[in-house]
């Protein structure tokens, strides 16, 4: 092969990588419509509702014609209703530990777009405090043909904080935590893509751990 070749070789190859990204179109999640939080129990039976004000977030449409979804909730602006108290123990180093690890990362493996019409299992990549783990959520089934569009995307799944290193306040708080989700992409966002066969979703998913 010449050097021209290789050169020619290369300015393809960067070409289908351009084209493939340009492709990737994604739906921005609206901080006004949606609503992202978590549930965790106390030993004595209370139940505390915290919340994500401030978060990022996208729904990805790839090329295949596939959905992803990624998140980013900001661990520093996490608040316990009606707890100054839970709410600074929460942010602290034996919870989030928010001064040192600022955000909670999820992006999901790419799913069928039937899965937020028809409901089921969609796995994905949390990250808490450095530590990465698979885990799943549960979507339910949507009331609209266009889940966050005309209606809500709504999700729950739940996750062992002590696989993440927030091990401590156990004589006080459950290990289990439970994420819940409801979420709408910004108006004027729709999220254009061709269905795919269950069977595509079903290769991503992963066994639940639990609600």
């Amino acid at each position: 092969m010449t050097p021209r070749d290789v050169v020619a070789a290369l300015a393809a190859a960067c070409l289908t990588i351009v084209l493939l990204l340009a492709s990737v179109r994604a739906a921005g999640i609206d901080p006004a419509t949606s609503a992202i939080g978590f549930t965790l129990k106390t030993r004595w039976g209370k139940t505390l509702i915290g919340h994500f004000p401030r978060y990022e977030g996208e729904i990805a449409t790839l090329p295949d014609g596939r959905r992803q979804v990624r998140l980013r909730l900001a661990a520093t602006d996490v608040v316990i209703d009606d707890s100054t108290t839970f709410t600074r123990l929460t942010r602290g180093e034996g919870f989030f530990e928010a001064d040192r690890y600022p955000w909670v990362e999820f992006e999901s493996e790419p799913y069928a777009s039937s899965l937020t019409r028809h409901g089921g299992r969609l796995g994905g990549r949390v990250t808490i405090r450095g530590v990465q783990r698979r885990e799943s959520f549960v979507i339910q089934p949507a009331t609209c043909e266009r889940p966050g569009v005309e209606c809500d995307i709504v999700a729950r799944g739940s996750i062992d904080r002590n696989d993440y290193g927030m091990d401590r306040w156990g004589f006080a708080l459950s290990r289990k935590v439970v994420f819940s989700l409801r979420v709408r992409t910004m108006p004027g966002h729709d999220m254009p893509g061709h269905d795919i066969p269950e069977r595509a979703m079903s290769e991503h998913a992963v066994p639940e751990r639990g609600t």
